[in-house]
């Protein structure tokens, strides 16, 4: 095993949670939430609902696991990228690392899916449950990078806050644009305009 990757064992459950998260999303896309049972994701995944449990403590908690993996991902991505390379660049490289599946034109039904289940409340807190500490990871590897404090200075807490709001502004374009574009390039137009300090939109 390569120092600071994870062993057979961790990448096994790492698969079994994301194999459950993917099951999740999928079955409340085509049925709605109320009527996907912990018994329908553990078979999708081939698990026991048992070992279900052992992972997720509610269908909101397996769905939302994916965005905060790739939240995750993206905290490490950005510990690894080189250390000459100027913030914004390696931010836009590490927030865009976890979306490398995201390139394609998405299927119009599945955004019009995901934007209904989005409204469910239970969804709504699940993705605010924790949002604070995953919000200090990212700023925590931003205080690094910068030679900053991340509780004392409000600069990597800035940073942070504007990265997250890219995120969530370029998911909501994605599940709104029509034509359908992909996710990838939404969210890699959304940091760039970030990192050139937004200048104002040239007339159409």
């Amino acid at each position: 095993m390569t120092k600071g990757q994870p062993g057979l064992r961790e990448r096994k459950k790492a698969a079994t949670r994301e194999a459950l998260s993917w099951a999740a999303l999928c079955l409340a896309v085509e049925r709605g939430l109320e009527n996907v049972r912990v018994e329908d994701i553990a078979a999708a995944a081939g698990v026991s609902p048992r070992t279900y449990n052992n992972y997720f403590s509610s269908k909101a908690e397996a769905i939302v696991h994916r965005h905060r993996d790739r939240l995750r991902q993206s905290t490490e991505a950005l510990r690894e990228r080189p250390a000459g390379e100027p913030l914004w660049e390696a931010l836009t490289r590490a927030l865009l690392a976890p979306h490398h599946d995201a390139a394609e034109q998405p299927d119009p039904q599945w955004t019009a899916a995901i934007r209904q289940l989005l409204r469910e409340p239970v969804l709504q807190a699940e993705l605010m449950r924790d949002a604070a500490q995953t919000a200090a990871g990212l700023t925590a590897a931003v205080a690094a990078r910068t030679g900053t404090d991340p509780e004392r200075d409000l600069y990597p807490k800035l940073v942070t806050a504007a990265a997250l709001a890219a995120i969530k502004a370029a998911n909501d374009q994605y599940l709104t644009a029509d034509p359908p574009v992909p996710f990838q390039s939404v969210l890699e137009d959304a940091l760039r305009q970030l990192a050139a300090g937004l200048p104002a939109p040239s007339p159409h």
